[in-house]
């Protein structure tokens, strides 16, 4: 059962897709929320598997409440429901599932739904362990952390590269770091390695070291800044 918990400053719009669901199999409102405050309330109280979220709403708007439970741990998946068509980039930028303008037609709810449900089913998998998320192109992708080799700046985006190829996300490298430092290590300004991938480091000149990762025919340099580290890993690790 999908829970689901709509967020709008609009009673009426609140009414039309509470109805709407409930013609929808194997989906649970769990409640409504006038404001983005409201609902920062109520998510740990109905723990819902997603959210039908208005963007213009008073006070806090819609893409900033996304971006606020962006940091939570496990945050619903979000799915915008809004009068403005011209907002869907931004929108998945802030990791949104689906977005759909209003007056919401019921097969684009339900495909909305659909792909939440995709994207649920796949965080809660166990052993999975936790995934990056691509929104590039108004498509979501998930790639698990554990399949990444390293991690690259590449304008405003964060290249990860897999044994598949390359997933494009939105997190920057300082994120990332930050978020799972115990697995990835900073080897340049512009570059995170997966710990486990470090098969060795080696000097290809003076002052410029490089390191061989498994599953990666291409050495990732190491900056002077960052090679005490790297050695401190390499030691630790054999």
């Amino acid at each position: 059962m999908l829970k689901v918990l709509i967020v709008d400053d609009e009673a009426p719009a609140r009414s039309r897709l509470r109805r709407m669901l409930t013609e929808l199999p194997a989906v649970h409102v769990a409640g409504e929320a006038a404001s983005a405050r409201e609902a920062l309330r109520l998510v740990p109280l109905k723990e819902p598997d997603v959210l039908l979220l208005d963007i213009s709403m008073p006070g806090m708007d819609g893409m900033t409440l996304a971006q606020v439970l962006r940091d939570q741990s496990s945050p619903p998946a979000v799915v915008f429901c809004t009068a403005w068509s011209d907002q869907a980039v931004e929108a998945f930028e802030c990791d949104a599932v689906d977005y759909l303008v209003k007056p919401v037609r019921a097969e684009r709810l339900a495909a909305a739904l659909d792909k939440a449900r995709r994207y649920v089913a796949r965080d809660q998998t166990p052993g999975i362990g936790p995934m990056l998320r691509s929104t590039v192109g108004g498509k979501v992708r998930l790639l698990p952390l554990a399949d990444v080799i390293y991690l690259a700046a590449e304008d405003k985006y964060t290249a990860a590269v897999h044994k598949n190829g390359k997933f494009v996300i939105n997190q920057t490298l300082r994120e990332l770091e930050q978020e799972h430092g115990d697995v990835l290590l900073r080897v340049h300004r512009g570059a995170l390695v997966a710990k486990k991938c470090i098969r060795a480091l080696e000097s290809v000149s003076k002052n410029r070291y490089v390191l061989q990762l498994a599953g990666c025919e291409t050495g990732i340099q190491v900056s002077r800044r960052n090679l005490s580290a790297v050695r401190k890993l390499i030691r630790e690790l054999t």
